[in-house]
């Protein structure tokens, strides 16, 4: 049998000859297909062995390991046991300035790769064999952005981005001036990722001293850069784009008889856009409503008493006709913004959205939802409600949801799941003593009990 060489052939030039045709390429006597097959193998075979030799090793480790009482519940949880409260055990292990063993390093970064929101913890809890490891592996890159929870004198000019952002934040909480000097320096050097963060970054300490460089960035070529600028610059009253939103909603929103009167901007033109409005609306939402709810969104919310000539409280159960429910979006999206209880206040009232929930205080969020659950059967909304209040919740909630909880065991038991297991999430711990009339809910407590006695 005679042998012949294939020859190579690009996979575009193999897309290309088969999308127009063989017979109009000059096409090597091999036939097509078998090309196709060759590049396959190639490219699941892998990349061509270098000549380098082997990585340099991890870097020496800066924090002790954890208990061996914890790793062996960390393997247990990453095996599937509580795995809902793998997060709570990362925060607390990141917040303690402990390590995990090697061996559960791959498991955590591959979760890692699927969920954002545990990255930050990663980033203290491998230590330098999960950087080392990441620097290995292009799907686990993502750690190498993530602080390192060690300091470093010359985090600012030489760290990941997740070092510098945490040494903004911990010098804007010591010196918001310097924080903001610092940023400005060397701001059109940034990333448009890294400039959107450090924007929010700013809202500690927030003032007026803060607004012109805040309004420079509202010409950054990042929408995103943008929007955060907008957003903060809407907390400071006296800022000029507040007073341009003012001048704004002034025209847009007025008093009429017993209740409001709406009418959305006929366009959105480019000073609207650079005050942070979204010309094109989310799918299924009014174009004209879209910019509307957003012009109320970004007005201070102390302009609203006076021009309609009555508190907040009333404001947000008048009837608005036309546009309502886009003039009340924007009116919570402004309390969330703002951080404004008195309006966050008036406007749960009037509809109970988790959102509007977390800008009130601690105790007070506790009891409002304490009187929902209280007041409302178990569904999707108070499950979605409750999950807005962070742990641990006070007494006053436990007591009215483990109450929930029981009548619901009693009459609906399929409905109670759910509710259980976030109960079971955000109860202070010690309660497992107390929770013996459901069973699953005194086991996932006990859990957390030893969980965090494991790691202390």
């Amino acid at each position: 049998m005679t042998s012949r060489r294939l020859t190579t052939v690009s996979w575009e030039e193999l897309v290309s000859t088969a999308l127009v045709g063989a017979h109009r390429r000059a096409v090597p006597p091999e036939s097509l297909l078998e090309q196709a097959a060759e590049q396959v193998i190639r490219t699941r075979a892998g990349r061509r062995p270098g000549r380098g030799g082997p990585p340099a090793p991890a870097a020496a480790e800066a924090l002790p390991l954890v208990s061996d009482a914890a790793a062996d519940r960390l393997a247990r949880m990453l095996a599937g046991e509580q795995s809902r409260l793998l997060t709570e055990w990362l925060e607390t292990a990141a917040a303690r300035r402990v390590r995990v063993p090697a061996g559960a390093i791959p498991g955590l970064l591959d979760l890692g790769a699927r969920d954002r929101s545990i990255r930050a913890c990663l980033g203290a809890v491998t230590g330098a064999r999960g950087r080392w490891l990441a620097g290995l592996n292009s799907a686990w890159a993502y750690l190498l952005a993530e602080p390192t929870h060690v300091p470093h004198d010359d985090v600012w000019e030489f760290g990941t981005s997740g070092d510098r952002r945490a040494f903004l934040a911990a010098l804007r909480r010591r010196d918001p001036a310097a924080a903001r000097e610092l940023l400005e320096r060397g701001w059109s050097a940034e990333t448009p990722e890294d400039r959107a963060v450090f924007v929010t970054i700013l809202a500690d300490g927030l003032g007026m001293a803060d607004e012109p460089f805040l309004e420079t960035v509202l010409d950054d070529r990042r929408r995103e850069v943008r929007q955060a600028a907008a957003d903060l610059l809407t907390r400071l009253p006296r800022s000029r784009l507040a007073r341009r939103m003012t001048a704004r909603a002034r025209r847009l929103v007025t008093g009429s008889g017993a209740g409001l009167r709406a009418e959305p901007p006929a366009a959105c033109d480019g000073a609207m856009e650079r005050d942070g409005v979204r010309a094109r609306p989310p799918a299924g939402m009014e174009t004209r409503g879209w910019w509307l709810q957003q012009v109320v969104a970004h007005t201070p919310l102390s302009f609203w008493p006076e021009h309609l000539g009555m508190p907040p409280e009333e404001i947000a159960r008048a009837r608005i006709g036309d546009w309502e429910r886009e003039v009340r979006m924007g009116w919570t999206r402004a309390a969330i913004l703002q951080r404004d209880p008195a309006w966050a206040r008036a406007l749960f009232e009037a509809e109970p959205l988790t959102d509007l929930l977390a800008v009130l205080p601690p105790e007070e969020q506790s009891v409002r939802a304490a009187e929902l659950v209280a007041g409302h059967p178990v569904d999707g909304q108070m499950v979605m409600m409750l999950g807005g209040v962070p742990r641990p919740w006070g007494d006053r909630l436990a007591r009215a949801v483990l109450k929930k909880i029981v009548e619901t065991t009693r009459t609906q038991p399929w409905n109670a799941g759910e509710l259980i297991r976030l109960a079971g999430e955000r109860f202070d711990p010690a309660a497992h003593e107390h929770a013996g009339e459901v069973p699953e809910l005194a086991a996932i407590l006990r859990f957390r009990f030893d969980m965090l006695k494991e790691l202390a």
